[in-house]
């Protein structure tokens, strides 16, 4: 099967510029045709995003950065710092090397490194055991964190470190990205048939995790705080 597509979803997650809308509508066409359901939550993502380059940048980083909803890491959504993102990272190291596949200034787990090997991979069992183990369970963890009531604790726990919250451009959906993670899992679903592992991941993702991105947002502040309470944003 060609999974060339992949590499046109990858550029979603970039961080962005004026070329994100025009790239996003060519992709449109391609999943209207071909991925209905994944199509419907693209369109909505580009009708939503702002129209200005650097709110859109701005939105980027207060989504996956500074004061972020998730992380594009997907080793670590799943793992923390613990070694086995270690070890996932490695392994990835060496196929994003034999594949030629470059990951620019980014980590081997960054999202959109990892959609653009899946058609550079040529081991079909290692590629479905990719998307089965870990995009899979990583998309679903991701888009968990847009949920409001997760949302409020993160910002709560920002306020009290930072003092301040950084706001999204005036009238703009802060948790749009949220739409063209679900279009990734869509496509997965569909690619590498795997809508029985969602659903047997659906009440695990939805249960407290032991590695669980909230948590581990309260724990890094708690370091840097402690490292540095002068700088940290919070009283001394």
């Amino acid at each position: 099967m060609n999974y060339a597509h992949y590499s046109h979803v990858a550029e979603l997650f970039d961080f962005p510029g004026p070329e994100l809308a025009p790239r996003g509508r060519a992709l449109l066409d391609f999943l209207s045709e071909n991925y209905p359901a994944a199509a419907v939550e693209v369109e909505h993502f580009l009708d939503a995003i702002p129209e200005k380059t650097l709110d859109l940048q701005e939105l980027h980083t207060r989504t996956f950065d500074v004061q972020s909803l998730t992380t594009l890491d997907i080793g670590y959504v799943l793992f923390g710092d613990d070694y086995k993102r270690g070890a996932l990272l490695s392994n990835l190291n060496r196929e994003h090397a034999q594949a030629e596949n470059d990951c620019g200034r980014e980590l081997a787990d960054h999202l959109p490194n990892v959609l653009r090997l899946i058609p550079k991979l040529k081991d079909q069992n290692l590629l479905n055991d990719l998307v089965r183990q870990i995009l899979v369970p990583a998309l679903m963890l991701m888009i968990r964190e847009f949920e409001p009531g997760r949302i409020e604790k993160k910002n709560a726990n920002y306020r009290k470190h930072y003092k301040t919250l950084i706001d999204p451009a005036a009238g703009c959906d802060s948790t749009v990205y949220r739409l063209v993670l679900k279009a990734v899992l869509q496509v997965l679903a569909k690619d590498f048939q795997v809508t029985e592992t969602m659903t047997k991941l659906s009440d695990w993702s939805s249960r407290p995790q032991a590695v669980d991105f909230l948590r581990l947002v309260e724990k890094e502040m708690d370091i840097e705080r402690d490292a540095n309470p002068v700088n940290s944003g919070c009283d001394a």
